[in-house]
C-alpha cells in the first residue's frame, strides 16, 4: 500500500503510523486530538460542535472595560478612513484562500463523540454574568458551588446543564447530552424528530434570570432569521421549555457542524514547551478572506458580529462556517448589551458601539493569533502585537504586518473601511506572501489602480562604473493613478474625458458649480502632468476641505513632493499610502523610486523587491532592484533580478539588453570574464533587434572581448575567438552603426572608433 502524503503546508513527509515521518504531526489532521479532547471533561470547548465556543475573557461591554487593541511599528500610520473609493459590502462567496492556498481538509466527526462524558464548568472558567467576578471557587477543602449567588451582588449563577439526555424538548428534539459551555449557557447536541432525526444544536441562556443573557436570546430570534449566508451557521427554530422550578427557558435550535474550530486546530500545533506552532501565514489569511464575506453580509442587514475569534470558527472538510450568534447586535441598537471577548474586541465598541471597524478588528486580532501563535489577552488586558525585531514572521512579511496594523489600529476611522476592503487588501498581501515563500508570481489586476503609464528608468544601466538613478519628473510621469470613484457625480463625464490637457480640465472644472472630489482630482493630475507642483498643492488642500480622510490626497502629495525635489518627504506620503492600502503594487513601487531618488538604496531595494515579486512583469521594480544590486556590487542578483521579467512582457527585450549591459558595467580596473561575456552573447543570439540596436549592442561585447587579448576558441557571435578576428568584427558593427545613425557628430565618432578598432595591416 501506497504511503499517504503529509498534509501540511511545505512538508514532503510520508504518514506512517498515523504521524508525518518528517514533522511529526497526524495524519488525518486534528482527528485523533480531536477524539481525545471530546471525552475531557475539563474541556468547555467540544472539538466537534464547536456551535459557542468556551467564553473564558468573555463578557458584557460596559464602562471602563477592556483595554484597546495593539499598536506597533512597521511604517506610518495609514490614512484615517482609508479608501477615497466606495468600498462595496456584498455576500460574494469565493473558494478558501481565493484559491491560491492548499488548506488540510479536516474530517466530518460523528456528532455523537462530541458529546461531553462528564458536562463541567471548570472552577477556573465560572464568572457571575453580570459583574464577571469569580464565582463558584474552592474554600480550603470544599469544592465550589455549581450554582449559588455572587458574593459581589448578589446576582444568581447556574452552571449545571438545564436540559439531560432524553428530554424532549418542544415536543420535537430530543437531547442527547451536552456539547460545550459558553457565555450564554450550555450547548445541547439533540435531533430533530419531525425531520428525519437531523442532527441539531440546543443553545440555552446562562440563567434564566439574567435578564440580559434573556434579552440576547431574544435579540437573536429576531436578527437571526434574516441571516442567509454559506458560510454561517443555520437557525432553524426558536423554542421554549420549562425549568426545573417551572420558568420557561428559550432556546436556539441551530444547524450542526462537525468539523473542528480554529481554535482547536492552533491548540492541536501546541509544542512541549506549550508554546503554539503557528499557521502558516498563508493559511491564516485564507481563513480570513473566507469569513470577511461572511461579516459583509451581516453588516449589509445592520447587524455586527462582536465576538469573532478562532473559537468561533469552524472548519470541516475544507469549509469554513462562522457559528455562535449569540452576540450578534444592531448596529443602531443603544439599550443592548455588547458581549465580546477581552484579546479580540475593539477598545472603542464600550463607548461608541458596534460597527463593521469594530468587526474588522476582530478579524485583525484572530489573524494574529493564528499567524503568530500569540495569546490574545495577559491579567485581562489585550496583548501587543510583536514588533518585526521579535517576530520573523512580521519581518519576513512586512505588508502583512502592516495589514494587521491597519485592521487592529485604536482609531476605528484608520481601520480598513468594510470586510470587502480588508478582504481586497488582503488578497494582495497573500499573492505576496505565497511567492515570498515559493518564489512563484501569482499577478493580480488592481480594482484601486490603473496600470502604470510607461516605465521610467529601463535604460539606466550604462556602460560605466555605477548604474544612474531615475529621473524624479520620469517617475512621476509613469507611476500609476488611482482608479475613478465610479459613485462620484463626474465619473461618467471623466470616463469619456479622453485628455489630461491642463487648459481643458480647467475649463471644464471651473465651469461646473461645486465640482466633484473626482473632478478636482482630475485638476490636480493636470498639473503634475505639466510639471506644476504648486499649483497641484493647491488643488490638494482644496479636495482636502471637502475629504480630509482620503489617501489619494497622500498619493498625489507623494508625486507633487518628487517633482519638487523633496524626496524625504515623497518617502513619507508613499509608505503612507502603503499602510493604508498594504496589498497593493503602485505604494510599494512608488516608495522604492523615490528612496532611489533620495539615494537610500537599502530602502530603495526592500521594496522594488516588494513591488516585483508577486508580479515580475512590473518592469520597473525588476529595473530598479538590478541598479540597486549593481551599485552594491553584486551582479550576480542584478542579472537574477532582470531576468524575472517575463517573455510576454513588453519589457522582455528591454530586460535583457539591460542584462547585457550590466555585465558590462565596470568599476575601475576591472575586467568582465571570458563565462560572462559568452553568456551575454547568448542573450543577444536569443533576441529579435533591429540593425541599429543589434550593432550597437554588438559593438559593446566585441569591444569587451578584444580588451581580453583572446587566443584561439570558441566562436563568439558568428566571429572566431582571437584578437585580429574580433576586432574586424568589432570594427564592422562601428562602420555599419556610423551609417545608420542621422547624427553628424555620433557618426564621426563612430568612424573614429571604427579606425582605432582595425587590427594593423600591410593595406
Amino acid at each position: 500500500m501506497t504511503a499517504a502524503r503529509c498534509q501540511r503546508p511545505g512538508c514532503d513527509g510520508q504518514i506512517e503510523d498515523g504521524f508525518c515521518n518528517v514533522c511529526g504531526h497526524a495524519g488525518a489532521a486534528v482527528e485523533a486530538s480531536v477524539r481525545t479532547a471530546a471525552g475531557r471533561p475539563d474541556l468547555t470547548v467540544p472539538t466537534a460542535a464547536g456551535h459557542f465556543s468556551g467564553s473564558t475573557g468573555s463578557g458584557r461591554t460596559g464602562p471602563g472595560s477592556w483595554g484597546s487593541g495593539s499598536t506597533g511599528t512597521g511604517g506610518s500610520r495609514p490614512t484615517r478612513r482609508g479608501s477615497g473609493r466606495t468600498m462595496r459590502t456584498g455576500t460574494a462567496r469565493s473558494r478558501l484562500g481565493a484559491g491560491l492556498v492548499d488548506v488540510p481538509p479536516v474530517p466530518r466527526i460523528d456528532p455523537s463523540s462530541a458529546l461531553l462524558a462528564d458536562p463541567k464548568v471548570p472552577e477556573e472558567k465560572r464568572f457571575c454574568g453580570k459583574c464577571n467576578q469569580p464565582v463558584g471557587r474552592a474554600r480550603e477543602d470544599r469544592p465550589g458551588r455549581t450554582a449559588g449567588f455572587c458574593p459581589n451582588d448578589g446576582h444568581p449563577y447556574n452552571f449545571e446543564p438545564k436540559l439531560r439526555p432524553g428530554t424532549l424538548v418542544a415536543g420535537q428534539y430530543e437531547v442527547r447530552g451536552c456539547l460545550a459551555h459558553g457565555g450564554l449557557g450550555w450547548i445541547y447536541l439533540a435531533v430533530d424528530r419531525n425531520v428525519d432525526d437531523r442532527w441539531v444544536v440546543l443553545k440555552g441562556l446562562l440563567n434564566a434570570g439574567d435578564t440580559d443573557a434573556m434579552a440576547a436570546a431574544v435579540a437573536e430570534k429576531r436578527f437571526l432569521a434574516q441571516v442567509s449566508h454559506p458560510n454561517i451557521v443555520s437557525i432553524f427554530n426558536f423554542v421554549e421549555h420549562p425549568d426545573d422550578d417551572g420558568s420557561e427557558v428559550g432556546y436556539i435550535v441551530m444547524e450542526y457542524v462537525g468539523g473542528s474550530s480554529l481554535k482547536q486546530l492552533l491548540e492541536a500545533r501546541r509544542l512541549p514547551d506549550r508554546t503554539i506552532d503557528p499557521l502558516p501565514v498563508a493559511q491564516a489569511i485564507a481563513y480570513a478572506l473566507e469569513m470577511l464575506p461572511a461579516l459583509g453580509h451581516l453588516h449589509s442587514l445592520g447587524l455586527a458580529y462582536c465576538d469573532f475569534k478562532p473559537e468561533n470558527v469552524i472548519q470541516y472538510d475544507r469549509q469554513l462556517k462562522l457559528i455562535d450568534l449569540g452576540a450578534v447586535i444592531r448596529m443602531d441598537d443603544q439599550l443592548s448589551a455588547i458581549y465580546g471577548t477581552i484579546g479580540y474586541q475593539a477598545p472603542e465598541i464600550a463607548a461608541d458601539g458596534p460597527s463593521p471597524a469594530s468587526d474588522v478588528h476582530t478579524v485583525g486580532r484572530t489573524l494574529a493569533v493564528l499567524a503568530l501563535g500569540m495569546v490574545p489577552a495577559r491579567r485581562g488586558r489585550p496583548a501587543m502585537l510583536p514588533d518585526p525585531a521579535e517576530e520573523p514572521i512580521l519581518a519576513r512579511h512586512e505588508s502583512f504586518h502592516r495589514a494587521l496594523l491597519r485592521a487592529t489600529d485604536p482609531d476605528p476611522l484608520c481601520r480598513f473601511e468594510s470586510t470587502d476592503e480588508m478582504a481586497e487588501q488582503l488578497a494582495g498581501v497573500l499573492r505576496e506572501v505565497l511567492s515570498t515563500d515559493d518564489g512563484k508570481p501569482r499577478p493580480a489586476v488592481s480594482s484601486v489602480f490603473a496600470q502604470p503609464r510607461g516605465t521610467f528608468a529601463p535604460g539606466l544601466l550604462a556602460q560605466g562604473s555605477e548604474a544612474g538613478r531615475p529621473a524624479p519628473h520620469r517617475v512621476a510621469a509613469a507611476l500609476p493613478v488611482p482608479l475613478v470613484n465610479t459613485a462620484d457625480p463626474a465619473a461618467g463625464l471623466l470616463a469619456s474625458l479622453a485628455t489630461t490637457d491642463r487648459g481643458e480640465v480647467e475649463r471644464i472644472v471651473f465651469s461646473t458649480r461645486n465640482p466633484s472630489v473626482e473632478l478636482r482630482l482630475r485638476l490636480v493630475r493636470a498639473y503634475l502632468d505639466d510639471g506644476d507642483a504648486r499649483a497641484a498643492r493647491g488643488g490638494l488642500a482644496d479636495i482636502a476641505a471637502m475629504e480630509p480622510d482620503d489617501w489619494r490626497l497622500d498619493w498625489y502629495g507623494g508625486i507633487a513632493a518628487l517633482i519638487e525635489g523633496d524626496f524625504a518627504s515623497a518617502c513619507a506620503e508613499f509608505d503612507t499610502v502603503y499602510s493604508t492600502l498594504p496589498g497593493e503594487t503602485a505604494p510599494k513601487l512608488a516608495l522604492a523610486a523615490a528612496a532611489e531618488c533620495a539615494r537610500e538604496d537599502a530602502l530603495a531595494g526592500r521594496y522594488y523587491a516588494l513591488a516585483g515579486r508577486p508580479d515580475p512583469s512590473v518592469a520597473d521594480a525588476s529595473f530598479g532592484l538590478a541598479r540597486v544590486l549593481l551599485r552594491a556590487g553584486d551582479r550576480g542578483r542584478a542579472l537574477a533580478a532582470l531576468d524575472t521579467i517575463p517573455e510576454s512582457s513588453s519589457r522582455y527585450v528591454a530586460a535583457q539588453l539591460a542584462a547585457v549591459q550590466a555585465t558590462l558595467l565596470r568599476r575601475s580596473g576591472e575586467r568582465v570574464g571570458e563565462p560572462e561575456l559568452r553568456a551575454a552573447a547568448a542573450r543577444v543570439e536569443r533576441l529579435q533587434l533591429d540593425p541599429a540596436t543589434s550593432h550597437q549592442v554588438s559593438a559593446s561585447l566585441f569591444t569587451a572581448a578584444v580588451e581580453l587579448t583572446p587566443a584561439n576558441g570558441p566562436y563568439f557571435l558568428g566571429t572566431q575567438w582571437n584578437e585580429r578576428e574580433l576586432r574586424l568584427s568589432l570594427e564592422r558593427c562601428l562602420r555599419t552603426s556610423a551609417r545608420l545613425t542621422s547624427d553628424a557628430r555620433e557618426r564621426v565618432e563612430l568612424v573614429d572608433k571604427a579606425n582605432a578598432a582595425r587590427p594593423r595591416t600591410w593595406i
